[in-house]
């Protein structure tokens, strides 16, 4: 039996530089158990031929669309004989925000060693953390529901989108490709200036928390997540609330409210006390509405629009594994 089973897409951004050096580290390790894709589209048929190996962590190597889809089909394709092993998260994608709030580094050659040293041990069940998913749909029962665990809206979608397809072309560092989004992100805002080579205004849209009322406006960031902590160092849980409903994070686009809401981050006041601009919920159903109004699920583009909102759901608890102490 493989302790770990790594499932690796070539085709991601991030594994023209790292894949040589994971495939060397494999040819080490015995106990690793090693599968490429060439496609998302060939995620199902990976997992269910590593559903033979019976892995004790399953390792996902890629970008943010492999990880959704690895996410999707391990929840829904039931390919596993009762509950499906733990999953880490290279550091690999553009984001990698699912890989360090599970505790990556920076290096997936760290983190597969740190994951084959959990594998290794009696102590593999004191890391494995339940963590809820984001399920996608229109609304319709029928229709098999698209999983993830960050979704960004509104303003932040348009600069997610931005960065996506006028910065990364340019082939600088991701790093650096962030800043500059940033920077066109703060222009068109504080300047109010429109442009094609800037990111576009966006779109009113109505978000509705179920038991908690809509809210309907422009807004620079509409957050949903599961993750630990939302962006700006924000915990979006009231009093005893559980940890497992959606976590939304709405800013208003104007300067003054995002501003504030920079500042009560840094200074971990956001979610502590009344920030003008700034909604903060929780929810176990959250509804999305508005003409043409983009957000992204872990790197894949959904729309909403007339009469066709976006309906996010939280699923059963799934088993990652926690790589910090």
């Amino acid at each position: 039996m493989a302790r770990v089973a790594l499932l690796s897409n070539p085709r991601s951004t991030g594994n023209r530089a790292h894949l040589p050096r994971v495939r060397s580290f494999c040819a080490r390790h015995s106990d690793v158990f090693h599968y490429e894709v060439e496609s998302v589209d060939q995620v199902a048929e990976a997992l269910r031929i590593i559903a033979r190996v019976k892995p004790k962590v399953l390792v996902i190597n890629g970008g943010d669309g492999t990880v959704q889809t690895a996410l999707t089909e391990l929840y829904c394709g039931g390919h596993f004989d009762g509950a499906p092993p733990p999953v880490a998260v290279l550091p690999n994608g553009k984001t990698n925000l699912i890989a360090l709030d599970l505790g990556a580094g920076d290096d997936p050659i760290a983190t597969l060693e740190r994951v084959i040293e959990l594998a290794r041990s009696d102590s593999l069940a004191d890391h494995v953390v339940a963590r809820e998913l984001i399920s996608l749909s229109g609304g319709d029962h029928e229709e098999r529901p698209v999983l993830g665990m960050f979704l960004g809206g509104a303003g932040l979608a348009n600069s997610i989108l931005f960065c996506r397809n006028k910065v990364y072309p340019l082939g600088l560092p991701n790093g650096l490709s962030h800043v500059l989004t940033a920077i066109a992100v703060l222009i068109t805002l504080l300047l109010g200036i429109r442009a094609a080579f800037l990111p576009p205004r966006a779109r009113p849209v109505t978000v509705s928390v179920m038991k908690g009322g809509a809210i309907e406006g422009r807004y620079a960031l509409l957050i949903v997540t599961t993750l630990e902590r939302l962006l700006l160092n924000t915990d979006a849980k009231l009093p005893g609330e559980k940890r497992g409903a959606l976590q939304l994070m709405l800013v208003e686009q104007s300067p003054v409210a995002l501003v504030r809401a920079i500042i009560a981050g840094v200074l971990g006041k956001l979610g502590k006390s009344v920030v003008a601009g700034v909604h903060l919920g929780r929810g176990d159903e959250i509804r999305i509405e508005g003409d043409r109004s983009s957000v992204i699920l872990d790197g894949e583009i959904f729309q909403a629009g007339h009469g066709r909102p976006i309906v996010l759901t939280q699923t059963a608890p799934v088993p990652f594994l926690k790589l910090a102490a």
